[in-house]
C-alpha cells in the first residue's frame, strides 16, 4: 500500500457546488471520524456547510445505491461514499469490499459524476485507524480532496 498520498490541487470552489456524503452505520466509530475529517477538509476548501448533505446506509453495501439516488437527484456536483470494511474470519469481507468498490465505480461512471471511494478496506482495527487520521494520513479528508478536485475537473471539461 503507498504511504504517499499526492499533495491536493487548488480548486476554487463556484458558491453554488454541492457535495452529498453518505456514510455507512457499520464500524460507527472509524466512519465518523471520516466524516469529521472530510468536513473539516471541506471546511477548510471553503465549502459552505448548508451545501453539504450528509446520508447515513447501514452498511457499506448499500453505498452504492444510495449514491445513484444521491445522483439521480442531479443536485450534487459530487457525492462522497465513507465507510469501513474490516477483514474477519469469513470470506464476507471479499465480498462486500469488492462489491461496494465495483458499485461505487459504476455509479460514478453511468452518472458522469465524481463518486469519491473513501471506504476503507483493512484487515485489522488497527489498520482502519491508521487511514482515519493515524500514521496512514486521513482518508476522510484525502476523499474531501478528490471530490474538491473531481469537481474542478469536470467544471473545466464541460466549459470546453
Amino acid at each position: 500500500m503507498s504511504t504517499q498520498t499526492p499533495p491536493p490541487v487548488e480548486v476554487e470552489l463556484p458558491m453554488d457546488v454541492r457535495i452529498g456524503i453518505v456514510a455507512s452505520r457499520f464500524n460507527a466509530p472509524i466512519v465518523d471520524e471520516l466524516i469529521r475529517g472530510c468536513l473539516q477538509r471541506l471546511g477548510e476548501l471553503g465549502m459552505d456547510p448548508s451545501r453539504i448533505e450528509i446520508h447515513r446506509v447501514p452498511g457499506a453495501f448499500e453505498l452504492p445505491v444510495a449514491a445513484k439516488m444521491m445522483a439521480q437527484t442531479r443536485r450534487y456536483q459530487a457525492v462522497i461514499c465513507l465507510g469501513c470494511v474490516i477483514r474477519g474470519d469469513t470470506p464476507h469481507f471479499d465480498y462486500v469490499a469488492g462489491e461496494t468498490a465495483r458499485g461505487i465505480m459504476n455509479v460514478s461512471i453511468e452518472a458522469s459524476l465524481p463518486v469519491i471511494f473513501g471506504v476503507l478496506t483493512t484487515n485489522t482495527d488497527r489498520q482502519a485507524w491508521d487511514r482515519a487520521g493515524g500514521s496512514h494520513s486521513h482518508a476522510g479528508r484525502n476523499a474531501a480532496d478528490a471530490a474538491v478536485q473531481m469537481i474542478g475537473f469536470t467544471r473545466t471539461i464541460r466549459s470546453t
